[in-house]
């Protein structure tokens, strides 16, 4: 296992990275485009620095014009290579030196240090300081200067060295334009910076620990909770030594590259969740209730049980022209019709006009449905991702009428639909009828050619007064037996009837039910999950 694999492995940084990935990738939208973008470039950072040699520690000098940071840089490599200015900065270049050349390469090309500003240790030189073998020392351009293009540089490299070293004077290391635009940006990198007071010969012993004393309590304030301060003076090497060791220590632990990275993660992490203190975890699934709920919305918005009760009243009506008795509809016909307000010849167009308009005409409720599931959904949760839950909730709620409406017209009530217990139980009435016709005719007869003696009967029976009372019996049979089918069937009917609204009902539920998971709930829930999986990747990225 390489050394990159086992610090990943060791400080889990690896698999934090992979959840900064996965924030980036669900937090588009719903994070600051400035944040999302500074998250980018740390896993391009992260990437490109754990690929290259995890053997070499990239240690920046920085400081302002006049810290003493080039001659500093200059007594810890032994040798004059950054030249050193007296009134002004005259580090226009970063220069680089290297303990240990072998595979340093690719992580200078990387630092972009130019091949004439690269200075190797020679191992003649090296003597005595094999500890610091795989130090890679920058001094960089003065943070501070006028000249826009070093101070670009200056501000590059700090973020993307393994160490920083920031050189202080005594007259200036409380000054504004590094603490305010480094230090306290740097907050929580305290394994990973270090605090140089340079120039400590020009102070008293008494004076030097007064000036350390102050920066440590300044560092504090600043949020630097273990502040690292060397006092040292280029000039007579004084504290030199104890800089060295201090970066000896990181660059044998060969844990600064991770720690750097470990750092900036936390910090950004901090900014992510600075809004958002608690990770709150949602069902990504809709429960029945909250989806019977919407479909009963829906089904309101839309009218079903007004569909379903005009089906039920017209079923009721049509079926008066078929299991009535029919004396009693020939009797009706005689007296003014009271079904001729509800205009029976247009009920097939204005039910299914109800069905094409009932969805388009209230859009109004269709969209406070979803809303109102949406609300629901969203309780406790961050205002940036409640928003993206009615998003989606609404993303297809314009659609939503006009699907409604084409599902619903292919279900519309089949008016001209007869069913065949009707036209049975019409031929049995009409045989009812017949029946009592011919009982009708029959007393007649006998009235005719046995009592009154009108003839000679063409048959006995027609004319046998003792059958009477039994015709007679026959034809109060015929009608009782009559008006009881008709009675027993306008209850068939009512059931009937109650049955096909429930069917129609059912079926239009059905349908509306698809239609709110495709359009609705679907979106919803795959925002749900995104919302868990962008938290779950949160709390992964956290320490």
């Amino acid at each position: 296992m390489t050394a990159v694999s086992t610090a990943e492995t060791q400080h889990g940084l690896g698999p934090r990275l992979a959840a900064l990935a996965k924030i980036v990738e669900l937090g588009q939208g719903r994070l600051d485009p400035a944040l999302v973008t500074e998250a980018a470039q740390l896993l391009l950072r992260a990437g490109d620095r754990l690929k290259l040699s995890s053997d070499h520690t990239v240690v920046a000098l920085a400081g302002g014009t006049g810290s003493g940071k080039s001659s500093l840089f200059n007594a810890v490599s032994g040798l004059e290579l950054s030249p050193i200015g007296v009134r002004r900065p005259t580090t226009a270049r970063t220069h680089a030196c290297v303990w240990g050349i072998d595979g340093a390469g690719p992580l200078l090309d990387w630092l972009q240090i130019q091949w004439r500003h690269r200075f190797a240790r020679a191992s003649a030189l090296d003597k005595g300081e094999s500890q610091l073998h795989g130090l890679i020392l920058l001094d960089l351009p003065d943070h501070d200067s006028i000249r826009a293009l070093t101070d670009h540089e200056a501000h590059r490299l700090i973020q993307v060295a393994d160490l920083i070293v920031w050189v202080l004077d005594p007259q200036k290391y409380a000054d504004a334009s590094v603490h305010r635009r480094y230090v306290t940006e740097l907050t929580g990198h305290d394994a990973v910076t270090v605090f140089v007071l340079n120039q400590s010969d020009r102070l008293t012993p008494e004076e030097q620990a007064e000036c350390v004393a102050d920066l440590e309590d300044l560092l504090r304030r600043e949020g630097v909770a273990h502040p690292r301060v060397v006092a040292t003076s280029a000039t007579t090497g004084r504290g030199v030594d104890s800089l060295k060791a201090v970066l000896a220590e990181s660059v044998a632990a060969r844990r600064a590259a991770y720690q750097r990275l470990e750092a900036d993660l936390d910090r950004l992490v901090l900014r992510l969740v600075k809004d958002v203190p608690e990770l709150l975890r949602v069902e990504p699934m809709l429960d029945g209730a909250r989806r019977a709920g919407l479909v009963d919305a829906l089904c309101d918005a839309i009218g079903v049980s007004a569909l379903g009760e005009a089906l039920e009243n017209v079923y009721a009506v049509r079926s008066a022209d078929w299991v009535g008795w029919p004396f009693a509809r020939w009797a009706a016909r005689l007296r003014p019709d009271p079904l001729k307000s509800l205009r029976l010849g247009a009920v097939k167009d204005d039910i299914r006009g109800l069905v094409a308009s009932s969805v388009t005409a209230q859009p109004a409720e269709v969209d406070n449905a979803v809303q109102a599931l949406a609300d629901g959904l969203t309780a406790g949760m961050p205002e940036v991702w409640r928003d993206g839950v009615r998003e989606a909730a609404r993303s297809r709620v314009d659609e939503l009428p006009e699907a409604l409406s084409d599902e619903l017209s292919e279900v519309a009530p089949p008016l001209d639909r007869v069913p065949v217990w009707w036209w049975l139980l019409k031929i049995w009435q009409y045989l009812l009828v017949v029946m009592f016709v011919a009982s009708l005719a029959w007393a007649g007869a006998i009235l005719a050619y046995g009592v009154f003696k009108a003839g000679r009967p063409p048959a006995e029976v027609l004319g046998d007064v003792a059958v009477l009372p039994w015709v007679g019996l026959m034809m109060i049979s015929v009608l009782g037996l009559g008006l009881f089918s008709a009675m027993a069937s306008r209850n068939f009917v009512v059931l009937a009837a109650g049955k096909e609204r429930d069917r129609l009902e059912h079926d239009m539920r059905r349908r509306v039910g698809v239609l709110a998971q495709d359009m609705v709930v679907q979106p919803v829930e795959r925002e749900l999950t995104r919302y868990n999986e962008y938290f779950g990747a949160m709390a992964a990225a956290r320490r």
